[in-house]
């Protein structure tokens, strides 16, 4: 009977040392974890941080009474992806020009592509009217912001530039983006190799380089511009279903440094993180399309973009009701300056 009792006494120890051990292991692995989770988000936060870039008018834009509060309040963000390897950095032209809006009330996300390269609009300080790219070249982000402004008369809150390198470096740090490609068609790559890309309709899984060209082409869509900016929202879908997905947080740190060498952007880091922790079950089916509707037109023997005035109308309208500074109905009727000479 005393052996036995021994030998039960004897086990009891045994196990009570292999639950010791296994806390002691698992603690050992929470620490390690929380340290390298700590360590990741810093080193994160240092280089995002390098991406903050204030516009010279300061936090608010001059549509707005008070400065808004990011999480609480609707905000919109002026999204230009800049083609600037053909002047060493220096203004180089705005390639990509797309309105997001948010509004926390109803978790909706609006985003509007505006054709960048020919839409003819009026640029402040600038005589006529003229291609809106053509606001980076004269101006840089800040004329941008300016130009779009006064094109939707709504406020832009934040802006983020980021260049061709910069944009696919991201795809391919989040191990690419899968998309249903609407037809099949080929697109000029943006290196020097100006090799065609060959994209077949269907579900396909694009690296940066792709998802660039993807995201670009426009002369072979039937569609046009409209083609274009859908193509442009299926990216953005894919890249915000990548992020916001748990294999992220492991590419969270070289996220950052790609952040840090390729965008700018007045959007703070703290206010990022809290907007992303808030919203991290984000949908991407609360994501519409807004559509600026134009036609093809030669003005002094050079082409434009003719932006339809009853869409423009209706557009800024849309906006403005989702950044609650109008309420739903009738647009307000808006006059726009449409026989003014080109700058050439």
């Amino acid at each position: 009977m005393e052996r036995k009792e021994l030998r039960e006494q004897q086990k009891k120890q045994k196990k009570k040392k292999r639950i010791k051990t296994s806390l002691l292991i698992l603690g050992l692995v929470i620490v390690i974890g929380i340290s390298l989770g700590a360590y990741i988000l810093f080193e994160t936060y240092q280089a995002a941080s390098g991406t903050y870039d204030e516009l010279e008018r300061g936090e608010k834009s001059e549509k707005r009474e008070e400065v808004v509060k990011i999480s609480q309040d609707p905000i919109s963000i002026l999204l230009m992806g800049v083609e600037d390897y053909s002047s060493d950095g220096d203004h180089g032209r705005s390639d990509t020009m797309i309105v997001a809006t948010f509004n926390p009330g109803n978790e909706k996300l609006k985003l509007l592509s505006i054709p960048p390269r020919d839409s003819y609009v009026t640029i402040p300080g600038r005589e006529g009217m003229d291609k809106i790219n053509h606001s980076f070249a004269y101006g840089g982000k800040e004329l941008t912001v300016k130009t779009v402004e006064e094109l939707l008369d709504i406020p832009i809150d934040y802006y983020a530039t980021v260049n061709f390198d910069g944009f696919k470096s991201i795809v391919n740090t989040l191990g690419g983006i899968t998309v249903d490609v609407p037809f099949d068609f080929e697109q000029n790559s943006d290196d020097q190799k100006a090799e065609k890309l060959q994209f077949f309709e269907g579900e396909m899984e694009l690296n940066g380089r792709y998802a660039l060209a993807y995201a670009r082409m426009r002369l072979e869509d039937p569609r046009g511009d409209i083609g274009r900016n859908e193509r442009q929202k299926q990216v953005i879908e894919a890249i915000i279903k990548e992020i916001t997905s748990l294999t992220a947080i492991t590419k969270i740190e070289d996220l950052g440094k790609n952040l840090e060498s390729n965008v700018e952007t007045n959007f703070k880091v703290g206010d990022g993180i809290n907007f992303l922790s808030k919203y991290a079950d984000f949908r991407t089916s609360n994501i519409d399309q807004v559509t600026l509707e134009g036609s093809d037109q030669y003005i002094g023997n050079t082409y434009y973009y003719q932006l339809n005035e009853e869409s423009l109308n209706t557009v800024k309208h849309e906006l403005r009701v989702h950044l609650e500074i109008e309420e739903p109905g009738q647009p307000t009727e808006y006059s726009q300056e449409t026989e003014a000479e080109p700058t050439s």
